[in-house]
């Protein structure tokens, strides 16, 4: 009687291709109980379409209450079926497997298995249609009621009809027995071909069970569905100060939930506290004022974690819409899924939340009296918009274990590389496990698969205790469909759970109002999400001290560009749209609200007539967003060393018409595009032997260049993910290593989890790739921490030999204040003039002992670079603050007052802390970078002296209050 989700084909929905075969399946014998044997056998699967000659079983199975349970704990990969279970060639074009589902499975309580078959590797769709099997020699199929709950007034009768079968397909006569809530109420003897009974003057809700038996069989089966009353919902206003979601309260036994829920006609809450079977003190309130719905559960153990769903009801629902939806919280922190949480591993997240046994689809955990996390760094002070070096990276392929420790482990990686900030692609829960993360279901749940909510807090410490800010990838423009805010209005024609938005959902559009969408379109013009969004974003900063958000896709914010259809209108989406411009100011207020120096980026890509509205957004407050300014083509060009499309002007904001400030992310690479060194492998100029661009060490040699050219330019920058490793694999390499791009017969690996070879294959032990990172490091350096990358440029580009001018005159004289930048991306030798602003000595910036220098008698006189060759001459050197300036300086300490620790604005050899009286309490050695965390949390309250020193013996000191 249940409706049955196929997990397989929806699991795999992304993998589109021509390669499925239909199969045809046959159970010997065809019933059976779950402790029986029964050989599976496939016809009609010619494994040679594949491109191979085996083929594997992949098995699921259902609980006894026709849940989802799981996979085969042999199945392995979807790319890598594990041996154990590939099939036995029978030699006439049949497949066949044995097994006793019990041991199989390991696990009992089987009402369905499902199976398919497939290649070892199953990219591509090289695989079978799904084929669900019922196990038990008894069944019971009821024909009234249909569907698994009843929604009845008290006091109702309810008729129920069903029939017997054995041996999997006949019919019986037998007799039936059928219990309310475990107790007994009526039995009889079947008529042929259906058992009648009914249920008379039900006023509780309940669960019935329909057992049926055999004419003199001892076996016997059942079916079950529950029933709820329509309760009477309690008008209750409610409580000043509580929002939507989990409220936590001064009483760890307490907790109040809150709930949205326009135009249901009742709420119960089903949780672990009453084993998943409301009753009507379950049903929650509504306020009268607003429609919030809301109820305080009491009785609760502090400390004890906890799980629950909305039961959300609709008497009269639309068309095709359901009654009941079972849902998680929108607002959840951390949910369960039946679906992904057995594949993750306990060694990313230990002592992970059991699933509720027999229930279905994300449940939502709380846990009153939770420990506080204890931060390090209470108040981190970001480094400004205009120093900003951003490390865009992917968890999941970062290292082996895929996890927020591998990058914790990793911190001197990014310190040493010396990037000020790091922006994490989506962590939000998202559906499956290994995914981009812009499939997000949950935007306020930390996503298992990457770790713990602590230990994503311990990265964003480790962060800040290095000066590093971090920064999330968010995806407001659309919902996946697990999302509760989906499925509570949802179009659901076949009855299985899922579906779109139904056109009554107030959160989201039936049709996406752009050209570019996935998954659900927000509506943003409506209220309640533009609640829902300011909620998440506030959660977010407050839990986790997020220092600034990139947001993804913000040109689906508009509601001007539908067409009626999933395609949205392009044109219109490409163009100035007045409403998104106003809701994303809309959002980055209050975000402002929260935290006044918070990061906003946008992910536009758009016409600098709508860019700069936000470009230029309260820019005389020190803030105005930061928007994507890609140059992947024009950079990639150089690199391979051809002079066509290399005007890279837009990777600053002075091309971009009408900006006012340096609020442009010009970057190389993002996690969007094909990777530049693997272009350059594969296409790079090779028209000399000399300077091969196809060839790795003469690619490698090349990225350097890039840094100068890109880095160096004043205003906010970015880099992927081992771009300054100089990784040529492909966007579209698989998780075997093999490429596969686009417009093969497997489909592409775009999204395919990533091998790790910076790490396997030591990268940073490669002299060719440290180079890089270590020229990289060197301009990062440079441009956070020299005043005149914060002043004006002049780009001279289209061309293979770019010259650069970075300027600020107001800077003394004495003072690094001309840096000029130029570049070779030929693949010979070149003359180029560098037209320097005056002559003089000028000093190379990439040597850190300032030793190295020309002397300029004629600013226009060439200078010969070799092929992927640069130069970066600067007026002054670049090394740190003289003695006399380190001197003169202050000391400038934060957060002061401080309670646990604070940190310095300038790089020291050793820091010592005196009390009052003079007398050492607490000594620092080391070589500290800006922005390193001195902890004080054992010195008692009081006034203290902190001294600092730099490598060459100059001291300044500053007043420090310990709270």
């Amino acid at each position: 009687m249940k409706k049955l989700l196929p997990l397989l084909v929806f699991m795999f929905s992304f993998y589109i291709g021509a390669q499925v075969q239909n199969g045809t399946f046959t159970i010997n014998p065809p019933a059976f109980d779950e402790d029986e044997e029964i050989t599976i056998t496939v016809s009609g699967v010619d494994p040679s379409i594949w491109g191979t000659t085996d083929v594997y079983l992949w098995a699921w199975y259902f609980d006894s209450n026709g849940n989802f349970a799981d996979n085969s704990p042999t199945n392995g990969e979807w790319t890598n079926s594990s041996e154990t279970q590939i099939m036995t060639n029978n030699g006439d074009g049949t497949f066949s497997y044995t097994l006793t589902p019990t041991l199989f499975y390991g696990d009992t309580g089987i009402s369905q298995i499902g199976m398919l078959v497939k290649a070892k590797d199953g990219t591509g769709d090289k695989k079978t249609q799904d084929n669900l099997v019922a196990v038990g020699r008894v069944r019971v199929d009821l024909t009234s009621p249909t569907d698994d709950f009843v929604l009845l007034s008290s006091g109702s009768n309810l008729s129920i009809s069903g029939t017997i079968s054995e041996a999997g397909s006949t019919t019986v006569a037998g007799s039936y027995e059928v219990f309310y809530n475990d107790i007994s109420v009526t039995s009889g003897t079947c008529g042929f071909p259906t058992c009648n009974t009914t249920l008379t003057n039900i006023t509780e809700s309940g669960i019935v069970r329909f057992v049926g038996t055999p004419p003199g069989s001892m076996d016997s089966a059942e079916a079950t569905f529950q029933v709820f009353i329509i309760p009477t919902v309690t008008e209750q206003s409610l409580p000043v100060g509580l929002k939507e979601g989990i409220n936590y309260g001064t009483d760890p036994t307490k907790v109040t939930l809150v709930l949205n829920a326009p135009g249901k006609e009742f709420v119960q809450i089903a949780g672990s506290w009453n084993n998943y079977n409301p009753s009507s003190s379950d049903v929650m309130r509504r306020d009268p004022s607003t429609g919030i719905y809301w109820l305080e559960i009491s009785g609760l153990t502090s400390g004890q974690i906890e799980t629950y769903q909305y039961w959300v009801f609709d008497t009269n629902p639309i068309a095709d819409s359901p009654t009941l939806v079972k849902a998680a919280d929108p607002y959840s922190s951390l949910v369960l899924s039946p679906f992904d949480d057995p594949f993750i591993p306990s060694s990313t997240f230990p002592n992970l939340p059991i699933y509720p046994d027999g229930q279905e689809r994300e449940v939502t955990v709380l846990q009153t009296g939770q420990t506080p996390y204890n931060w390090v760094v209470d108040n981190f002070n970001k480094p400004k918009e205009e120093d900003l070096i951003i490390y865009e990276v992917l968890v999941r392929d970062f290292d082996a274990d895929r996890n927020y420790q591998d990058l914790i482990d990793r911190i001197d990686y990014f310190k040493d590389l010396k990037v000020n900030a790091i922006e994490l692609m989506p962590v939000m829960e998202f559906e499956g496990n290994e995914s981009w993360g812009y499939n997000t279901a949950f935007h306020m749940a930390l996503d298992k698969f990457y770790g713990t909510p602590e230990k994503f807090k311990e990265l964003v410490d480790v962060c800040h205790q290095n000066g590093i800010a971090v920064i999330l990838d968010i995806a407001f423009n659309h919902a996946f469909g697990r999302n509760p805010l989906v499925r509570m209005w949802m179009d659901d024609p076949d009855g299985d759970g899922w579906g779109g938005p139904a056109t009554n959902n107030p959160y989201f559009n039936v049709f996406p109002t752009h050209a570019f969408n996935v998954g659900s379109d927000f509506d943003h013009s409506n209220p309640l999400t533009r609640t829902y969004v300011k909620n998440v974003i506030q959660y977010w900063i407050e839990e986790y001290k997020i220092d600034g958000y990139r947001w993804d896709l913000t040109k689906g914010f508009t509601q001007n560009c539908g067409n009626g259809t999933f395609d949205g209108d392009f044109g219109c989406t490409q163009v100035y749209q007045q409403d998104r411009i106003d809701v994303l100011k809309e959002y980055v207020d209050h975000t402002w609200s929260i935290d006044p120096d918070h990061y906003a980026i946008f992910e536009h890509l758009g016409n600098d007539d709508e860019e700069r509205e936000w470009a230029n957004y309260r820019l005389n407050e020190g803030k105005g967003v930061m928007m994507w300014g890609k140059m992947t083509d024009q950079y990639n060009q150089l690199t391979m060393g051809f002079s066509s499309n290399t005007n890279f002007d837009r990777v600053g904001h002075l091309a971009h018409s009408g900006f006012n400030g340096k609020r442009v992310i010009g970057y190389p690479e993002s996690h969007d595009e094909e990777r530049l060194m693997y272009k350059n492998l594969e296409f790079g100029n090779n028209s000399t032997g000399s300077h091969n661009v196809r060839n790795l060490g003469t690619a490698l040699s090349r990225m350097s260049a890039l840094g100068a050219v890109s880095v160096l330019v004043p205003g906010p920058k970015m880099i992927w993910h081992f771009g300054a490793l100089g990784m040529e694999n492909s966007i579209f390499t698989c998780n075997s290593g093999i490429v596969n791009l686009p417009g093969g017969n497997d489909g592409d690996c775009k999204l395919d989890t990533k091998p790790q070879p910076q790490w396997v294959n030591n990268w940073l032990g490669d002299v060719n790739r440290k180079k890089i990172y270590d020229d990289w490091s060197r301009m990062h350096t440079l441009k956070i921490n020299e005043p005149v990358f914060e002043g004006d440029y002049a780009i001279n580009s289209g061309g293979l030999l770019p010259r650069i001018y970075v300027f600020d005159n107001t800077l003394p004289s004495n003072e690094l204040r001309n840096v000029v930048i130029l570049a070779n991306f030929d693949v010979l030798a070149q003359n180029i003039t560098p037209d320097f602003p005056f002559t003089g000595t000028w000093y190379d910036l990439m040597d850190e002992s300032g030793s190295t220098s020309i002397n300029v008698s004629s600013t226009t006189a060439a200078i010969n670079l070799q092929p992927g060759e640069f130069r970066v001459y600067g007026n002054q050197p670049a090394d740190a603050l003289s003695i006399n300036e380190f001197e003169n300086s202050s000391l400038t300490l934060y957060p002061n007052p401080a309670t646990t620790s604070f940190t310095i604005d300038a790089y020291v050899s050793s820091l010592n802390v005196f009390d009052i009286t003079g007398k050492l309490v607490k000594s620092f050695t080391g070589n500290f970078d800006r922005y390193s965390v001195f902890k004080i949390e054992d010195l008692n309250q009081g006034v203290y002296l902190v001294k600092a020193q730099n490598n060459e013996g100059a001291s300044k000191s500053s007043k420090l209050i310990k709270l």
